[in-house]
């Protein structure tokens, strides 16, 4: 079993700062692609920026240039550092893992983490 957990959310002024992790539990041996999402009040869940197992990146139109996405492999984690917050940026942010391979050579497809909120304020 393998699960993602989110962390960092919370309420912040817009043009400020937050940075979100996210750490994969469990007996891992390698993750794929990792991913950020969000999904705001009365939205579709939409793609945020995703980070390959070699770190290529890539970012929505609306990030680009804000947020920056990293991973640290030996931690099995992920963080999306996010900059200069517009009221627009209010959403649950998940993480999510498109392929996530246990010690024991099982291979879990699609994990996503609960969410954790964040808030700006104008």
């Amino acid at each position: 079993q393998v699960q993602l957990v989110e962390s960092g959310g919370g309420l912040v002024q817009a043009g400020g700062s937050l940075r979100l992790s996210c750490a994969a539990s469990g007996s891992i041996r390698a993750i794929n692609d990792m991913r950020w999402y969000r999904q705001a009040p009365g939205k579709q869940r939409e793609w945020v920026a995703t980070i390959t197992s070699g770190e290529s990146t890539k970012y929505a139109t609306s990030v680009k240039g804000r947020f920056t996405i990293s991973r640290d492999s030996a931690k099995n984690a992920v963080y999306l550092q996010m900059n200069s917050l517009k009221p627009e940026d209010t959403a649950v942010y998940y993480c999510n893992a498109d392929r996530i391979v246990t010690t024991y050579f099982r291979a879990y497809d699609e994990v996503w983490g609960q969410g954790t909120l964040v808030t700006v304020s104008s």
